[in-house]
């Protein structure tokens, strides 16, 4: 069952404060709060200008966001997809799938690299990411570094 929520983009730079800071929230209660995995989650590439945010909301912002992802650009053209979560409350609605193909849809046929968390991994598979090396421990959770598309 999928939820009625609105997928918003924006770009960095049109990023509003306030959604900014719901995005961040939302990042710190899943990545550091729930998983008990305290990392530098500020890590520089927010608000860099080729970097695209995607987030699940009401159409009147700041509203709860319930699920979001990030997308870089390299200055080479290669995309890498990261920080993809949903809240808690919200698991196993297909947000998460809405986000992955709202992204994707952006990237188009360019390459485009993640680093999964491994228990993840067949979530990404479905939408054409395979693995290009074996497990390693980013911050004491296991990832896979995963491609879609040629390089």
């Amino acid at each position: 069952m999928t939820m009625a929520a609105t997928v918003h983009r924006s770009w960095a730079a049109d990023l509003r404060p306030a959604v900014l800071y719901e995005l961040l929230r939302l990042r710190v209660d899943v990545f550091i709060v729930e998983q008990a995995c305290p990392y530098a989650e500020l890590d520089g590439h927010d608000l860099e200008d080729r970097t695209r945010h995607f987030w699940l909301g009401g159409d009147a912002q700041p509203e709860p966001v319930l699920g979001c992802v990030r997308l870089l650009q390299d200055a080479d053209g290669e995309f890498r997809i990261g920080r993809l979560c949903t809240a808690r409350s919200v698991r196993g609605r297909g947000l998460g799938r809405r986000l992955m193909e709202a992204a994707l849809a952006e990237v188009g046929d360019a390459p485009c690299v993640l680093d999964s968390q491994e228990h993840l991994a067949d979530f990404y598979r479905r939408y054409g990411f395979e693995p290009t090396g074996p497990a390693y421990d980013w911050d004491g959770v296991s990832h896979v570094p995963m491609r879609r598309g040629s390089g």
